[in-house]
């Protein structure tokens, strides 16, 4: 505890016994305190010489121009529509690793390349079924000319056009098979055109983003359920809030929303609500808005906690109260309320925050004065009272 705050905890409790022997005089006659002098356990009583000592000063309580916000707590996600998960449909071996975590990529661009007995044997597959299509393809040509020349059976022309027909739906099923294993349209061309059968087999990257994690090790075996690599594009991000049931129609899509997170406090995001659930959390009795916010700088990061203040109504007045008069107490909120020579501690409601200033919701009334400075003072003094009188030592 410092040196002025002792002195004026010394002050103030000078000041109570000298007040104290004043306002609680005896009665000759029945030697007890006159009871409409007592003083209240939620009262202090200063002159205006120790208030001016104890640097107590006041303001009034009146309304000002402020937004209409909704103030939540929320959490930074990243989009889903942004979000992309590489792995593979098969058993593989790491063979090749292109990029690390934290590497900004491109959509198409080389990741990891791995290699697998089963990619080699869909590449056969491949190269089977487009020689198998090309043959039944050049065998029903020769058939239908024969049959035009009238040289041919009818009989050979319906079996060339059904092999024909077969050849090419396992020449597609061998196409599509390359593709669910991941290869692009690019790179089954290719294997088209080179004829070369080799097990390995290049992921891309599905989207512009960067990677946020990498489970790509040289040599190291991947499965169906291993996640290679996550990449994400973080240059638009979720919060996501969560806002009281009662609050809900208080919020609109499109409504604007200012984002600040305990890593830039004096900096604040500007966002714009984009969703509303529709979904009632039974045990908090909240449901969550959601705000999109541009993070062109990328300070944002996904899983951070948030203050939004959503934007409500545009400017209206509002009776407020200065931050500074505001005392909390656990879940209450109290201020030192000045009546003549004597000052009230009295509870209050709070909204809105404004800059310096809190919307008043219940407790004060506009031309009231309230402590903005010395008000610590004036509860550590009553503490000391309430302690005094349950002789507590």
């Amino acid at each position: 505890m410092s040196r002025r705050v002792i002195f004026l905890l010394a002050v103030l409790a000078m000041c109570g016994s000298q007040c104290a022997k004043r306002e609680t005089p005896v009665s000759p006659q029945e030697g007890h305190a006159d009871p409409t002098a007592a003083t209240s356990k939620d009262t202090v009583r200063l002159t205006a010489d120790v208030c001016e000592m104890v640097g107590i000063k006041v303001e009034k309580v009146g309304y000002k121009p402020c937004r209409s916000v909704l103030k939540a707590m929320a959490k930074i996600l990243a989009p889903q529509p942004q979000t992309a998960i590489v792995s593979h449909a098969l058993a593989a071996r790491v063979g090749k690793v292109h990029v690390k975590i934290g590497d900004w990529v491109k959509q198409g661009q080389p990741l990891v390349t791995l290699e697998s007995p089963e990619v080699a044997d869909a590449k056969s597959e491949f190269y089977k079924a487009i020689a198998d299509r090309e043959l039944a393809r050049l065998t029903f040509a020769r058939e239908e000319q024969l049959l035009k020349k009238e040289v041919g059976l009818k009989k050979n022309y319906l079996a060339a056009e059904s092999a024909c027909k077969i050849a090419e739906a396992n020449a597609e099923v061998a196409h599509k098979k390359l593709h669910v294993l991941g290869f692009t349209e690019e790179q089954v061309q290719e294997i088209t055109d080179t004829h070369q059968i080799n097990p390995s087999i290049t992921l891309q990257s599905p989207i512009d983003g960067k990677v946020v994690a990498n489970k790509a090790i040289l040599g190291a075996q991947v499965d169906q359920m291993t996640e290679i690599m996550t990449i994400i594009n973080p240059t638009l991000l979720w919060v996501d809030a969560e806002i009281y049931e009662k609050d809900i129609a208080k919020v609109k899509v499109g409504q604007g929303a200012e984002i600040v997170v305990p890593a830039y406090p004096g900096k604040v995001f500007e966002g714009k609500i984009s969703y509303i659930g529709d979904v009632v959390d039974e045990q908090t009795r909240t449901i969550v808005v959601r705000a999109e916010v541009k993070n062109e700088d990328n300070l944002l990061k996904q899983g951070m906690f948030a203050n939004v203040d959503i934007l409500l109504n545009g400017i209206c007045k509002m009776l407020v109260v200065s931050s500074a008069a505001v005392l909390e107490e656990g879940r209450e909120k109290t201020v030192f309320v000045k009546d003549k020579d004597c000052f009230r501690r009295r509870l209050i409601q709070t909204g809105t925050v404004e800059g310096d200033y809190q919307q008043v919701v219940g407790g004060l009334k506009a031309g009231e004065e309230v402590v903005v400075e010395g008000n610590h003072e004036l509860r550590s003094k009553l503490k000391e009272e309430v302690l005094k009188a349950a002789h507590v030592h």
